[in-house]
């Protein structure tokens, strides 16, 4: 997803120490205060080892780490910094074979007396030589108990040594000092030998034995064999007096001169000499790696010819291998044989191959490794190779033997090179003191930026793209180092045209500062921000336009003032103000932040016509976001054309525009960032931890504009945020931790689940490579996010895509498929299509998805229906077409391929179960069976039902499938399909918007047999309860006969039989003499007697009344809650019965299914109920669904529909009832403008309460849902919607005398309708006209001329609005009280 592209830790100014691992060899350097630790082959970021974890006190200095030291029996990392050293250890707990990195701790630490500096370290099987400026020492690790520590063993007074190395066997120690080397005893310390050279001396290294040496050999393995290397390119080879094998001495020399071909000319020759002399440098080869790798290539049954004959040479002679590096890149390979052979005097050299010039770069390294390539390798790349490494410049080869040793241009593959030039090109700004980063500052487009460190240096850097099949990367462009004088300190920077240029602004002199030749400076007020505005030229994607000549800047003053300035690149530098303003606030802001371009920068940001774009933010004391564009600015200063714009006065002064304005209500913020997007982020410190919030600038009565909060904690505050945008402007947020970044990104909202408006897509955590504090992060172009740790910058990218599935898909698309459209098989478009009546469009679906999948194409292929398709509902999907008025019905006939049938369903299910679609989640999975299955169920009785009965019974067969499979045991099928999914639980009942389905459908005798089928024939209480029967249910007969059969059901229910279980139905229902009968019958009941005493008893008589209620009361002490609301009925007390329904069973649903059969819909304790319990309940939890189901109970159907729309406590304000908390709106339900559509013209009720909603109101309402819809990902049904959707008043028409010209036609009619009338056959009549309120304003009297008078103060529009509906109201409630006549059919009006 988002994954290192490139880490840049600085060119290795020493040698390269490397740990060779079973799996991988490790490279690892000094860099400024922490060791680099590499991937030796790819150069991969693995780990930095900070020597402040060993000595805090470290990280304060300017010191840096100069000596480090590898023991590579003991896994050992030893560096110094002045007179401290530190030990770290690759661990083998813990650390995995793939990962052995993560396994590095602190092993020891070492303070060196009097505080000498150290100068040079080796570290061997425990020992450890530490050179410091007058003295060598070695000290041994000693282990108690598992505490290591190192125990000084000997010290000797020497000259400073350069350069320490261990002999193979640990007998003695060499030293550079100068133009000598020192060979000590490593038991005594005592210096046995020294050997002075006629250069400065450059390196040494002791020969290591091979265990399998040449069979005529005669060399002992503790046997001193060295070589040196001096200045001039010479090597020396010493090997010991045969004597005293204690010393060595000098057996040959391969000097630069025998490197180089003999020429025809002797002055040519000499000429060749002395310039190879001065550019050339060589390097012992290893030769366990190279005779191991040639012993393979002899051993692989190669080829007989010139080239295999040659390495069979080597590998058999055992020669030491030698390769020289010229000024031209052509590498010289020398070889000296016999060196295992005594006498010394058998020893000779010759060079063996000189390769053509290019093949390393020039100048030559300064240092050259030759390792053996890890079997972990490809095996395209085999281990058959070998890996070379230079320093510097950093880079890194495959060595093929073969073509290597017949000198060809394939012997040497470049693998890997580093991120960092060499550091004498960057001399200037990398010799600096304490190298911390503080922040970034980046371009507009993301193209470049600039890092400012703690020291006052910075770099810039422009951002390259990678091209085709190679990665992004940053190209250092120039800098600055720290400020000798503090008036030149740079505090603010802006970095201009993808890096090629920049300006700074220092404090202490106010002073801009254009980096250019020359440079321009102009002097400005005190500033605290300074940033650059985008131009239309310039674009995130290539190719790259031309460089830019001007630029414009914003600087914000110290009291709120907004400065533009004008740079000019081209043709001549300059500088200059161009506008002056302040932003047209009532009080001053609390801050003012600019927008981050991130979120439109690119090419779709310009172009003619364009609209503009914000550019600053401001905030208020009390938390109010506003939004600003700057207009008025000459478009060549603005846009950043060609030319320098001169401050005229007769140029117009730029001005600042209100875009936008969001009330948060947070005050004590301390961070705020916004994007371009409008999407802004607050973070406010509480005792609690760090309040995040994420606002969006959409503001309206439907929404606050918020749309996520977390809360943080306090011991790990936020140090950045940073906004980017994806190509389809999906908005991506950075929050940048102290070791970690999160990404988090925008969630598809979910019509069953509340998941949250965001999430975390990604986390990056840098605390397991760099312990260091991270100062700053951005982003940059293409998705990009560069962060910067200490000295250390990371590079971050997108995953590239390829073939093979295992691998991380790129962020951007991982963010398009959890906010994105969805695919028109994604169960959630389904599910909709479902409830806005597009039966057929759904089973189209399933039809192409199941032909897919029989076809065996992969869904790539899939291609989603034609967008007019959503246009069509399914009374006009099935409706049959005439073409003429006796003709019979056109009917496509369906093949069988697009058939809808069980078995194809089926036979889809099936496959599904057993091979998921991809990118779908384990809850997706099973959602979309469970929709196939309904579709199919729904298929075969939809024709007995209306529209609202199919929502409720999709609902149900989703609730019934969907809890079946949770509750269902895991299968190795499902386990494979993901079906089963253990993160949701079971749901309990139906949502409120589910019954309400039912509670409006006419076909509710089909719904209930439903019902009961689904529970298997038997439906209990907890079954009506999770499908809310009883709220849904019309009141009558159906509804006691209903309730009977759940009383036997409970009854039943049960082995034993037990009358308690039935009563509560029973008594409600009056039948005492039936649960007398059932008492019995249970004999075995230990209150069997006693019931059938006290049942036999006359309850309608107040005594025995009395009786039952005190026998309630007495339950209720025994907490037997069920059986005391029973004897509550019993006793005639039905609000005492549905009391302990609400209050102790916390049931109000069996309170309103009691109320409901005891007293009907219009009975008191009912209305009781609803106005005192369920609507504040409702308020309380926001639910609107339950709120206009009461208030249709209540015969408030004005307020039924209201609350659909109107905000809760407006509705609140309108009835009488204890509403003391109002909790979230909850308008995020596309379903709330379904049920709103259905009902607003229903009755005259209805009418009414649509009435009372403003066109304006209806009309944000209308877009909320839409928006809604595109945030589920499902915008082509926002489309339907706003296409769709009809402002219907409610009004008539008002008769015409006159006739209605129109042609005959036999398809005319003798009545028109009003449009907004025609679509309903009949209104329903549910409150009286003449009860009504004043439904029209009084008219005014009128003027003297004739005209109407005016009011003095206009309406204003919502509020005329809202006057002409009511006006149309009443007109509908005269036209109720009116006869009307219809006429007779005519049949000559068809002719």
């Amino acid at each position: 997803m988002a994954r290192l592209l490139h880490a840049y830790t600085g060119c290795p100014k020493t040698g390269l120490q490397f740990l060779v691992l079973p799996r991988e060899t490790l490279l690892l350097y000094p860099s400024v205060d922490c060791i680099v630790v590499l991937n030796s082959r790819t150069f991969a970021f693995l780990r930095a080892l900070a020597f402040w974890e060993a000595f805090p006190g470290a990280r304060l200095s300017n010191d840096s780490v100069r000596c480090l030291a590898i023991d590579p029996g003991m896994k050992l990392a030893v560096a110094s910094m002045g007179y401290r050293i530190a030990a770290w250890v690759l661990s083998a707990s813990g650390s995995t074979s793939n990962q052995p990195q993560d396994a590095w701790r602190l092993h020891s630490t070492l303070v060196i007396p009097d505080n000498q500096e150290v100068t040079a370290l080796d570290c061997k099987s425990g020992l450890l030589a530490v050179g410091t400026c007058s003295n060598l020492s070695v000290y041994t690790l000693i282990l108690e108990n598992d505490i290591p520590t190192w125990s000084r063993k000997w010290t000797r007074t020497t000259k400073t040594p350069t350069r320490i190395r261990f002999s193979p066997s640990l007998m003695y120690i060499a030293t550079i000092s100068a133009h000598a080397v020192h060979l000590h005893s490593t038991t005594s310390g005592r210096q046995t030998q020294s050997i002075p050279h006629p250069r400065p001396l450059t390196d040494l290294s002791w020969r290591r034995p091979r265990l399998s040496s040449h069979p005529t050999a005669h060399v002992h393995n503790d046997d001193p064999i060295l070589y040196t290397t001096t200045a001039d390119g010479t090597l020396r080879v010493f090997l010991p007096v045969l004597d005293a094998p204690q010393r060595v001495q000098l057996h040959a020399a391969l000097d630069a001169a025998s490197a180089v071909p003999l020429y025809a000319g002797g002055g040519e020759k000499d000429k060749a000499v002395q310039d190879t002399d001065r550019s050339s440098s060589v390097f012992p080869l290893d030769r366990d790696a190279m005779l191991g790798v040639l012993q393979m290539v002899k051993e692989s049954g190669a080829a007989e010819d010139a080239r295999s004959r040659r390495v069979r040479e080597i590998a058999e002679e055992g020669w030491d291998l030698f390769l020289r590096v010229l000024a031209d890149g052509s590498l010289v390979v020398q070889a000296v044989a016999n060196i295992d052979r005594r006498p010394p005097t058998l020893l000779r050299h010759f060079t063996l191959l000189q390769s053509a010039p290019g093949l390393l770069q020039s100048p030559p390294p300064a240092h050259l490794y030759v390792l053996p390539s890890s079997p972990a390798h490809s095996p395209a790349v085999g281990i058959s190779t070998l890996t070379l490494i230079t320093s510097p410049p950093l880079a890194s080869y495959a060595l093929a033997p073969l073509p290597f040793f017949d000198a060809r241009a394939d012997g040497l593959t470049l693998l890997a090179h580093g991120a960092d030039p060499p550091a004498a090109l960057t001399a200037d700004v990398r010799n600096a003191g304490r190298r911390e980063l503080l922040r970034f500052v980046r371009t507009p487009e993301g193209e470049g930026v600039t890092a400012l460190y703690a020291d006052g240096s910075g770099q810039t850097w422009r951002v390259l793209t990678g091209g085709r099949g190679r990665e992004m990367t940053l190209e250092r462009r120039g800098g600055w180092g720290p400020a000798d004088d503090p008036d030149a300190k740079v505090d603010r920077v802006v970095v201009l045209d993808r890096g090629r240029a920049f300006v700074t602004y220092s404090s202490a002199s106010s002073c801009l500062t254009l980096h250019t030749t020359p440079p321009c400076t102009l002097t400005v007020p005190p500033l605290v921000s300074l940033f650059s505005l985008t131009s239309p030229s310039s674009s995130a994607l290539p190719p790259y336009p031309a460089p830019a000549s001007s630029a414009t800047l914003v600087g914000v003053g110290a009291d709120h003032s907004i400065y533009v300035y004008t740079t000019t690149l081209a043709p001549s530098p300059a500088l200059c103000l161009q506008s002056h303003s302040s932003l047209p606030l009532s009080t001053p802001p609390e801050i003012i932040v600019p927008v981050d371009p991130m979120a439109w920068s690119g090419s779709y940001a310009s172009g003619a016509g364009v609209e503009a774009h914000d550019v600053l933010l401001s905030i208020s004391a009390d938390g109010e976001l506003a939004f600003w564009v700057l207009e008025g600015l000459p478009q060549s200063a603005a846009l950043g054309t060609n030319g320098h714009t001169k401050s005229k006065a007769s140029d117009k002064i730029a001005t600042w525009r209100c875009t936008g304005r969001v009330r948060t209500g947070k005050k004590g913020f301390s961070r705020a960032v916004c994007s371009s997007a409008k999407k802004s982020v607050l973070v406010v410190p509480g005792p609690d931890g760090e309040e995040l919030t994420i606002w969006d600038s959409k503001m309206s009565e439907f929404s606050s504009g918020l749309e996520y909060r977390e809360v943080l904690s306090l011991s790990d505050p936020v140090n950045d945020l940073d906004w980017t945008a994806t190509p389809d402007s999906q908005s991506i947020l950075a929050v940048g931790f102290a070791h970690r970044v999160e990404l988090l990104c925008q969630q598809r909202m979910t019509y069953f689940d509340e998941t949250p408006g965001w999430g975390r897509c990604w986390t990056i955590d840098v605390g397991r490579m760099f312990p260091h504090p991270i100062g700053d992060s951005i982003w940059l172009a293409r998705g990009s996010l560069l962060i910067g740790t200490g000295h250390l910058l990371f590079l971050y990218g997108q995953s590239q895509t390829t073939a093979d599935s295992s691998s991380e898909e790129p962020l951007f698309e991982h963010v398009a498929r959890h906010n994105g459209p969805l695919d028109d098989y994604h169960p959630q478009m389904l599910l909709q299509c479902l409830l806005w009546e597009k039966v057929e469009l759904v089973k189209k679906v399933i039809v192409e998805l199941a032909k897919l999948v029989e076809d065996r194409r992969s869904l790539h292929k899939w291609k989603n229906i034609p967008i007019n398709e959503y246009y069509k509902k399914d009374e006009a999907a099935r409706a049959p077409k005439y073409s003429l008025l006796f003709s019979m019905p056109d009917l496509e006939e369906e093949t069988d391929e697009d058939q809808f049938s069980r078995s194809r369903v089926e036979q889809l299910l099936g496959h599904l179960e057993e091979q998921p679609l991809p990118h779908l989640t384990p809850n997706e999975h099973a959602s979309l069976l469970v929709l196939i299955q309904t579709t199919l169920e729904i298929e075969e009785q939809r024709r007995a039902l209306d529209a609202n009965g199919l929502r409720y019974l999709i609902s149900m067969r989703v609730f019934y499938i969907t809890n079946r499979r949770l509750s269902a045991p895991s299968t190795p099928a499902s386990a494979r399909s993901g079906a089963v999914s253990r993160t949701i639980k079971p749901r309990q009942r139906l949502r409120y918007r589910d019954i309400v389905w039912a509670f409006h459908s006419e076909s509710q005798e089909l719904l209930l047999s439903t019902s009961m089928a689904a529970c298997g024939g038997k439906m209990t209480w907890p079954d009506a309860r999770a499908l809310g029967v009883f709220l849904w249910m019309h009141p009558g007969e159906s509804m006691r006969a209903h309730m009977e059969v759940i009383a036997r059901n409970q009854y039943m229910a049960g082995d034993n039989r037990d009358p308690t279980a039935c009563s509560l139905f029973y008594f409600a229902l009056g039948k005492i003499k039936l649960v007398y009968g059932l008492w019995r019958q249970a004999a075995w009941h230990k209150e069997h007697a006693q019931m059938l005493k006290f049942l036999n008893n006359d309850f309608t008589q107040p005594r025995w009344r009395t009786a039952a209620q005190k026998n309630a009361f007495a339950l209720l002490s025994k907490r037997r809650f069920e059986y005391a609301a029973a004897f509550f009925l019993l006793g005639g007390s039905l609000k005492d019965a549905v009391n302990v329904c609400i209050k102790n069973l916390n049931d109000f649903q069996l309170a309103v299914a009691l109320a409901r059969v005891v007293e009907g819909d219009e009975g008191p304790i009912l209305r009781d109920m609803l106005n005192n319990t369920i609507l504040p309940l409702a308020f309380k939890e926001g639910n609107r669904w339950l709120a206009s189901w009461a208030f249709w109970l209540l015969h408030r159907r004005d307020l039924a529909v209201r609350i659909l729309v109107t905000p809760l406590r407006d509705v609140a304000s309108s009835f009488n009832a204890p509403v003391t908390e109002i909790g979230e709106p909850h308008y995020d339900d596309p379903s709330l403008a379904l049920l709103f559509s259905q009902l607003k013209l229903r009755s005259l009720q209805t009418a009414k309460g649509t009435s009372e909603i403003s066109g304006r109101t209806e009309f944000n309402f209308v877009l909320q849902i839409a928006r809604v819809f595109c945030r589920m990902g499902c915008p082509v049904l926002a489309l339907d919607l706003v296409r769709t959707w009809s402002f219907q008043r409610p009004s008539v028409v008002i008769p015409d005398a006159r006739p209605a010209a129109r042609p005959p036609s036999p398809i005319s009619t003798r009545f028109a309708l009003e449009p907004a009338l025609r679509r309903r056959s009949s209104i329903m009549i549910d409150m009286d006209p003449a009860s009504g309120p004043p439904t029209r304003v009084v008219s005014p009297a009128p003027a003297a001329n004739g005209t109407a008078a005016t009011s003095e103060e206009p309406l204003k529009e919502d509020e005329g609005d809202l006057v002409a509906r009511k006006a149309g109201l009443g007109s509908l409630m005269q036209s109720a009280k009116q006869t009307v006549n219809v006429p007779e059919f005519d049949m000559g009006a068809f002719f």
